[in-house]
């Protein structure tokens, strides 16, 4: 699924349009390509996705955007924080030209691993596509189910609404 390569550009973060979240999560299953690949490689294209609603996802996510990177398969769970490092560009490792790839690039590990079984519990993370909608590979995250993931993954307790 993905090709290991650097990223071409870092450039800043661009200004967020209204029908982009600016935070999203990728799945990987970790024998494939693991967040320790991402990190040794310090970044990767982000190919391979061949479903629409991902595809779709993807064609939104601008350079700057915050990503969970979440090992999928055994492990279920969110492992990392990356950053898109290019924006949506013709996937090379597609036949067709509708698909596209990404760029990202690793930002910090999380200091423990946030599972399946802890996100569904969270009252915050209810609505998350993870939770309603999991075998989604690339999907938005709302900045507090971001933000609660982070948090979790820093040891610290959020408060429930």
């Amino acid at each position: 699924m993905i090709k290991k390569k650097k990223p071409t550009s870092t450039a800043p973060a661009s200004s967020k349009s209204k029908e982009t979240s600016g935070y999203w999560l990728v799945k990987q299953e970790p024998e494939a390509y693991s967040w320790d690949d991402l990190v040794r490689d310090r970044g990767t294209e982000w190919t391979g996705v061949r479903n629409f609603q991902a595809r779709n996802n993807l064609r939104q996510m601008k350079v700057g955007d915050r990503v969970l990177f979440y090992h999928s398969g055994e492990q279920k769970a969110v492992v990392g924080v990356a950053q898109v490092a290019k924006a949506a560009y013709p996937d090379p490792s597609a036949d067709e030209p509708q698909w596209v790839a990404v760029d990202i690039k690793p930002l910090k590990p999380l200091g423990e691993p946030i599972p399946l079984t802890t996100i569904k519990v969270e009252p915050k993370l209810a609505n998350m596509l993870l939770v309603r909608q999991s075998r989604l590979s690339v999907m938005p995250v709302t900045k507090e189910e971001f933000e609660t993931i982070v948090a979790q993954g820093e040891g610290k307790k959020t408060r429930k609404n």
